[in-house]
């Protein structure tokens, strides 16, 4: 993964008024508050994965913004989904931009639940490189094909199949590879420095 993206020390808004968490995840040399195209639909595809991975995925997502003194920004469930349906493959697309303060607390909390589901996810990433190397089927392993499987169900039920980027997602093995690929970012999330890491990834090639 590329983080070479060069970036702006955290001025806006007052450090003051933010959760101290937050000044962890320096601001993007960007221009305007709002997040890119792609650094919306990412972080929103993680929270995904998550959701694949932990049944009531949503309520853990609240339950840490309470925890991380979070809520002041991700206030309830309403609020979070206008934040993730602000991801321009939603069915329910949402045109409103994600701020950088909210990116920044969706992030966190991504890493802290993928950091809580560390062991999880390397076993899946195990058992999946098991299967590949021997080219037995993924749906052979019942805790990979779960996983799989509830990805793939809540990618088709809340991505709006005519836009191009969810066309090219249409057979189950492209959904597949990509919900493996998310399981690589969330163990990357897990690393030394891994929330910077990833945070500062999400704008590879969109600072100015």
């Amino acid at each position: 993964m590329n983080v070479s993206a060069s970036l702006t020390p955290f001025d806006s808004p007052s450090p003051q008024s933010l959760p101290t968490i937050l000044e962890t995840l320096p601001d993007p040399a960007i221009a305007g508050q709002g997040c890119p195209r792609r650094t919306k639909l990412q972080i929103d595809l993680i929270l995904l994965a998550i959701e694949a991975l932990e049944l009531g995925g949503s309520e853990a997502i609240l339950s840490f913004a309470q925890e991380l003194d979070l809520k002041s920004i991700i206030k309830d469930r309403v609020n979070l989904w206008r934040m993730r349906s602000s991801n321009p493959l939603r069915r329910a697309h949402i045109r409103r931009p994600l701020t950088i303060i909210e990116a920044k607390a969706l992030v966190v909390i991504a890493c802290y639940i993928a950091r809580r589901l560390t062991v999880v996810i390397r076993q899946l990433l195990m058992i999946y490189q098991q299967l590949d190397e021997k080219q037995i089927p993924l749906e052979q392993n019942l805790r990979l094909s779960n996983y799989l499987e509830r990805f793939r169900a809540h990618f088709k039920s809340r991505m709006n199949a005519r836009r191009s980027g969810v066309l090219a997602l249409t057979s189950d093995a492209k959904l597949d590879e990509l919900a493996i690929n998310l399981l690589g970012q969330l163990l990357f999330c897990t690393g030394t420095a891994g929330m910077q890491r990833f945070w500062i990834s999400l704008f590879d090639g969109e600072v100015e």
